[in-house]
């Protein structure tokens, strides 16, 4: 199933608040291989933008075994720090097909609880195309 290009251009709906907490960052930290600190590793917004791409994935019924990661990007207004409440929200910016699959452009912006930008993330997503019977 390819994707429809009149994606392009919609939003859908944000994640769930996500409250940043000492542990929170701690864990993330841990697990990327670094030390706790009181600011956020660079990569943690993709906490959320996961969140914001299932979201995305769920209302067009893509499953998630469909797609590669192709890149991911940050861009910071501001460090993210204990006592954040944070949503994001993504929107298709582009999509193209090449050889049977979507290439997915995608661009997940981050806000705190004053509605203010944190950061974006976009992302390149690969949707695979479905397998046919000379791939068997």
């Amino acid at each position: 199933m390819t994707l429809d290009s009149s994606l392009v251009g919609r939003t859908f709906p944000p994640t769930a608040e996500h409250h940043v907490t000492p542990e929170s960052i701690a864990a993330f930290a841990a697990a990327a291989g670094g030390a706790p600190a009181e600011v956020a590793p660079p990569t943690y917004p993709i906490v959320l933008a996961f969140e914001a791409m299932q979201t995305f994935l769920d209302a067009e019924q893509v499953p998630l075994h469909r797609i590669v990661h192709g890149e991911q990007r940050f861009t910071y207004a501001r460090p993210i720090v204990a006592g954040d409440t944070l949503v994001a929200t993504l929107e298709v910016a582009r999509l193209r097909q090449i050889g049977g699959n979507d290439i997915i452009g995608t661009l997940s912006t981050v806000t705190d609880a004053a509605g203010e930008l944190v950061c974006t993330a976009t992302a390149t997503l690969v949707h695979r195309g479905e397998a046919t019977e000379e791939d068997a």
